[in-house]
């Protein structure tokens, strides 16, 4: 396998904040990859760090496999960032080709290519409006547009579909999609994690800078969780259910488990019963990345507590 971006032991510290720490991450060529975590959790660092926009204070970072320095490897790059303060005073198509330039596209490619993604993106016929006629959905896409102007090999969207409503939401699941089709890596951020859910082929999910989970998304979101409901949530028979799983959640009446397997359903149903226990419901569940992501960040922040 070829990787896009491969960091090891990634660190970055301003002053005496720790905004990354210990970052390590591969990303495939030709992978959506969905980056996820609360604010301040340290992805826009790291997407810096990526771009070359800051240094890391230790660690090392490859993208497309050389250094983010090389000028060749920054030209297969494109970039939407969350916050853009596009030049209000251009035109969509004065815009484009201002980016193209510093691309260094030619202008032959120019013109064929802004016909394209100004289609792509759903602004065909808007390119000679000036950008402070765009609303802000508008900004959104031709912010996209120059972010895939250059065929990048391997492009960065940060909270690309902020500003947009559910049907731009979908136009751009489906730009993603065509890229991908294309062959281009796609690092996308964002808090819309149905659009995650939808679009990507991995995720790694951080808070406070670290990696707390990652893989395949498939095979995150295939663990399935148990509600136990009983009469009385005893000692023994919470001793008896910790082999099944990891404990979710306990109350007095309630047992949540992560389980191993699901076939292990009807032994739990034996424990409960063996404990001298009510059983009332056994409701099986597999959780969706949103429920995943609670999970594994008020885990992490419950033992940051206890720590």
């Amino acid at each position: 396998m070829t990787f896009a971006i491969q960091t090891a032991h990634l660190n970055k510290t301003f002053a005496n904040h720790v905004a990354v720490t210990d970052l390590t991450l591969e990303v495939a060529r030709g992978e959506v990859f969905g980056f996820l975590g609360p604010n301040g959790a340290g992805k826009t660092t790291t997407i810096k760090m990526l771009l070359g926009l800051c240094r890391p204070s230790s660690g090392t970072a490859s993208v497309l496999g050389g250094s983010i320095r090389d000028l060749e490897v920054r030209r297969k790059l494109g970039f939407l960032p969350e916050l853009f303060r596009f030049h209000e005073w251009l035109s969509g198509e004065e815009f484009l080709r201002f980016h193209g330039q510093l691309y260094g596209m030619t202008r032959s490619d120019l013109e064929r290519r802004i016909p394209e993604v100004l289609a792509l993106v759903g602004l065909e016929g808007r390119e000679p409006d000036k950008l402070r006629t765009y609303s802000k959905g508008m900004q959104q896409r031709i912010g996209l547009a120059q972010a895939i102007l250059n065929r990048p090999e391997l492009v960065f969207l940060d909270e690309p579909t902020s500003a947009l409503d559910p049907l731009g939401r979908r136009e751009v699941r489906e730009i993603i999609s065509r890229l991908k089709l294309e062959g281009m890596t796609v690092f996308l951020n964002s808090h819309l994690l149905s659009e995650v859910e939808q679009s990507c082929d991995r995720v790694a999910i951080v808070n406070r800078g670290t990696v707390l989970r990652s893989g395949p998304l498939r095979e995150l979101l295939s663990t399935l969780e148990l509600e136990v409901r009983v009469d009385l949530v005893t000692p023994e028979l919470q001793a008896r259910l910790a082999p099944f799983g990891r404990l979710l959640e306990a109350s007095e009446t309630l047992i949540r488990l992560e389980l191993k397997s699901e076939t292990d359903v009807p032994a739990i149903a034996r424990a409960v019963i063996d404990c001298g226990c009510e059983l009332r419901a056994l409701v099986p569940k597999h959780q969706g990345l949103e429920e995943l992501f609670m999970n594994v960040i008020d885990s992490e922040n419950a033992s940051g507590a206890l720590a």
